[in-house]
């Protein structure tokens, strides 16, 4: 909806899509990626993803990583340079008329299904 608008837009960021658990050196769950509760992040964490998220924001649409690879390297941390010095959207990485597909898809499972298989979950456990 905001595709023809010139001075706002809006761009997903996928760099968590495709993430996996950080491992440490004896290739189990890195825990110092997360806080006590094993299921926030921690400081550390947050700069992972922050970093991730900048360097997304920078990427053209369609070179956006999908992944972060918590390699804890402040190196990774890309920057604006004089041919690019602004965050990427559809308009500026080339896609002003839409070549990338924005059509709204149609979900593969009615949506009327998950309320069903919700409210049966429910009766089922509850029994």
């Amino acid at each position: 909806q905001y595709e023809e608008r010139e001075d706002f837009a809006v761009v997903m960021q996928p760099f968590f899509r495709n993430t996996l658990l950080p491992l440490d050196s004896n290739d189990k769950p890195d825990l110092s990626f997360f806080a006590a509760d094993c299921f926030h992040l921690s400081g550390r964490g947050y700069a992972e993803m922050a970093i991730a998220l900048w360097n997304n924001m920078l990427e053209p649409i369609v070179e956006k990583q999908t992944y972060n690879n918590f390699t804890h390297d402040r190196s990774k941390l890309k920057c604006p340079n004089p041919e690019k010095p602004f965050l990427s959207t559809m308009r500026n990485s080339g896609f002003r008329n839409s070549e990338v597909n924005l059509e709204k898809t149609v979900p593969s499972v009615p949506y009327w299904a998950v309320i069903v298989a919700a409210v049966a979950g429910v009766l089922v456990g509850s029994l």
